[in-house]
């Protein structure tokens, strides 16, 4: 599961590197998004431009917006049949920009809190992940945009710490996940592990656990070893 995730670079620099439209004026660098808060994606292959979506997908059919806590990740095995995302997963694909993200290890003591690990692509360079888009429409008749990250099995540099990791998408592969005309075998080969020999990872702070904390020294290496 991807359950908090960094955007913390430039705006031109994430402009230039994957190739997207202009930054809103409304972005602040982000060291620890967490669900139920504003994520920047692109929705729009033609003009690329990244707009503001809340992370936690809610469907048009949702009586209310409370699903959306529970709906952050998706399987990317899964997405295809379950009633929650295969709508939006033949309509409404995004990406979801980022340039680091969290996983926790679980403790073998009981006593013990899980230990938080940072991972990141090499010379953190930014990356898209593979995500699903909802429009809800309020009994009010208020428009909100969600989304929800895809998630796959993880690859060797995340085995010790999760079972799980979200899909990266690459430079080559980003905008096949977008194209519509893109078949259902196409996009499910595009949710494989991302390499791991091109990331990092380490250890930090559990001050990381609190959705409230946002700070450079959430991503410092904390005192351990990476397994």
């Amino acid at each position: 599961m991807c359950g908090r995730f960094t955007l913390i670079l430039d705006p031109e620099e994430l402009r230039s590197e994957l190739q997207i439209g202009e930054i809103p004026a409304l972005y602040t660098p982000r060291y620890n998004i967490a669900p139920s808060q504003p994520v920047l994606a692109v929705v729009d292959p033609t003009t690329r431009e990244p707009i503001f979506l809340r992370w936690g997908l809610v469907p048009s059919w949702a009586k209310d917006i409370e699903i959306g806590s529970r709906l952050i990740n998706a399987r990317s095995e899964t997405v295809p049949e379950k009633p929650s995302f295969r709508s939006a997963f033949m309509r409404r694909r995004c990406l979801i920009l980022a340039d680091g993200f969290y996983e926790w290890q679980k403790s073998t003591s009981a006593s013990k809190h899980s230990l938080p690990y940072y991972f990141y692509l090499k010379k953190h360079r930014p990356f898209t992940f593979a995500g699903l888009w909802e429009i809800w429409h309020s009994p009010e008749g208020d428009e909100l945009h969600t989304c929800t990250i895809l998630t796959t099995d993880a690859n060797p540099l995340l085995q010790p710490i999760h079972e799980r990791m979200p899909v990266i998408l690459n430079a080559d592969q980003r905008w096949k996940w977008m194209e519509p005309k893109t078949t259902i075998a196409e996009l499910t080969a595009l949710c494989a592990p991302y390499p791991a020999e091109e990331m990092d990872a380490h250890p930090v702070s559990t001050r990381v656990n609190s959705p409230s904390a946002d700070s450079s020294e959430l991503i410092r290496p904390a005192a351990g070893l990476f397994p």
